[in-house]
């Protein structure tokens, strides 16, 4: 293949994953379904290119590599004081009901597919292994209750690094010579891999954070030095134990991700971007491998197979982890639909297929076609009945109240705290620790990190969030993040408070932002007008109508009205539209300060 032709098709291949991903923020609908369609389309039925011809000798190396970043990126924002808090269903789903599914898988592979029990013990082991980067659209779309987003989101982070040990366990035994050596071979493997994973990438991980904290390396440099040290740890566990290069990458992310006074920031941008540029080549280049004779040879096997890890293996798996569980029933049946296969799945199938062809196990070559059978039909099954599903069974957030609040500084934490007193839930999002714990101490929630980035979509749960408030100090934060859930919010339920000070206090502001979403509080106040009130000893208070009089008190200098909410608890912004008629039952939240003079149109 010539290099002019190399080119062309390695550009059209990133964009066409980008267009891919386009299309998938705009519809809402995980990204993974575009890509399986354009990977079908150019490789089984127009034959345009073959990857491993393309990449030579580089195709396996870039698979493994591509799996390791990915890997590290998801692992870097998972805290072990969020893993201490899991329920007793998370760690069921991961042990005993990480096995049902498992021997469910296993079985249906060697009923109706036909292949032998090692491709069989393989295929279940591959198949436990959820996907992060499916599930968090489909959260983001569904909003089930807390509890049902929060056990999705952390299986599916937790079950990767679970998934691809057990898979390596698996495939070592199958290569064991006898049976004896398979049962002694896989403890002794098992116990490698995990010594050497986890001596080189926490080995790894503190060595480096003691590098970024004590700012050894200048900032452009930090990115590429990380992903030096990925390479380097998954290379360096992989020469010591063959196949612990993954479980060092995962340790190393854990240990940066939860290492003291180490600032990620920059480097969980850099990495959620490549992450989502690798996952979308691998999406692609491993689609367009697909044998459409395997396929056509499993026949109805592969539905039935498919059937039997849906509707079997998945209930049983849900039943046996939530028993003695507060899940309520309908709440168990949600959980026990919802579990699409991604990446990682059809990643380590293509990677064992592959080993286990050229030690001659014939029936690897049905690895891949199986697994993407599940890939494709749980995705595609799951994204377009996830939401019916959550609404009959009355499981999804009926009518959003929340609010999602860029920014922990004081007035976000002002703000945040009223209305959270008022039984309305707040999420706080910055990337500050200092403000963070600032604002944890209040009793808010809070996520550290870039608003926009792909570790929030993965792992924020938005969970009765249906508005957001640019309460940042800077209007490029407020007016990225308004772009960024405009899509999913509603451009009508996002409002920005406008930075500048021109003419603080003496008309509304007008401000650019408000293109992007409605200017907060009418453009009356800016972010350095109210953060100096607040600075003076101004005071967020709530205050209910008990009689009709008690509205006049609203008139009086130096009480500025910011939200109203109505007998029913909902909240409406002041100055979002037509003032409204308060009555007793209505409760207003008010800015007190003696040092203003302003007046507020209707309600000061």
């Amino acid at each position: 293949m010539q290099g002019g032709q190399i080119m062309v098709i390695l550009a059209g291949a990133i964009c066409v994953c980008v267009l891919c991903q386009w299309l998938a923020w705009r519809v809402n609908l995980p990204a993974i379904i575009f890509l399986l369609a354009a990977g079908i389309v150019a490789g089984p039925v127009l034959g345009m290119f073959d990857p491993e011809l393309l990449l030579g000798d580089l195709f396996f190396p870039f698979i493994q590599l591509s799996v390791a970043i990915i890997l590290f990126e998801g692992s870097l924002t998972l805290k072990f004081r969020q893993i201490m808090g899991l329920g007793a269903v998370v760690r069921n789903m991961l042990s005993v009901g990480l096995l049902a599914t498992w021997l469910v898988s296993t079985v249906a592979a060697k009923l109706f597919a036909g292949v032998g029990w090692e491709i069989a013990f393989l295929f279940g082991a591959i198949t436990v292994v959820t996907g992060p980067t499916v599930i968090a659209p489909l959260l983001r779309v569904v909003r089930p209750t807390p509890a049902v987003a929060n056990i999705l989101r952390w299986e599916g982070i937790v079950i990767d690094p679970i998934g691809v040990a057990l898979a390596v366990l698996v495939f070592e035994f199958i290569l064991a010579e006898t049976i004896q050596q398979a049962w002694s071979q896989i403890f002794l493997v098992f116990g490698q891999i995990v010594l050497a994973g986890m001596v080189v990438g926490g080995g790894a991980g503190y060595l480096f954070g003691l590098v970024l904290r004590h700012r050894i390396l200048p900032g452009f440099l930090q990115n590429v030095a990380t992903l030096a040290v990925i390479f380097a740890a998954f290379v360096g566990a992989d020469q010591l134990q063959h196949e612990s290069g993954l479980v060092a990458v995962t340790v190393l992310g854990m240990w940066l991700g939860n290492m003291r006074g180490v600032y990620l920031e920059e480097i969980l941008h850099f990495k959620e971007s490549l992450s989502i540029l690798l996952i979308s080549l691998l999406f692609l280049v491993l689609t367009v491998r697909l044998d459409v004779a395997a396929i056509a040879e499993l026949g109805g096997g592969a539905l039935l197979i498919f059937i039997a890890v849906q509707a079997v293996g998945r209930p049983l798996n849900v039943f046996v982890s939530t028993i003695g569980s507060q899940l309520s029933y309908a709440e168990r049946i949600f959980l026990a639909w919802i579990a699409p296969r991604g990446i990682v799945a059809a990643a380590i199938s293509s990677l064992f297929a592959i080993r286990l062809l050229e030690a001659g196990y014939g029936d690897a070559r049905l690895l891949a076609p199986l697994t993407f059978t599940i890939i494709i039909g749980t995705v595609l099954l799951q994204s377009f009945t996830a939401l019916p599903l959550a609404r009959w069974l009355k499981v999804a957030e009926p009518e959003p109240r929340g609010f999602l609040i860029i920014g922990a500084n004081l007035v976000a934490r002002s703000i945040g705290r009223a209305l959270r007193e008022n039984g309305v839930r707040v999420l706080l999002v910055d990337s500050g620790w200092e403000k963070l714990n600032r604002a944890e101490a209040l009793g808010l929630e809070v996520y550290q990190g870039s608003p926009i980035s792909e570790p929030a979509d993965r792992h924020m749960v938005l969970a009765g969030i249906g508005r957001m408030l640019g309460l940042a100090p800077y209007e490029s934060i407020n007016i990225a993040a308004a772009t960024h859930y405009r899509n999913e919010l509603g451009r009508e339920n996002i409002y920005l408070l406008p930075a500048r000070d021109d003419k603080e206090f003496e008309g509304p502001v007008v401000d650019e932002s408000a293109v992007y979403g409605a200017a907060l509080f009418g453009g009356a106040y800016t972010y350095g007008g109210l953060e100096a009130i607040l600075r003076m000893g101004g005071v967020l208070q709530t205050q209910r109508i008990e009689r009709p009089e008690d509205v006049k008190q609203f008139g009086q200098k130096g009480k500025m009205v910011l939200f109203f909410i109505d007998p029913k608890g909902r909240v409406l912004v002041n100055g979002e539209g037509a003032s409204p008629s308060l009555s007793p039952g209505w409760s207003v939240i008010c800015l007190h300060t003696a040092s203003s003079e302003k007046k507020w149109s209707r309600y000061e």
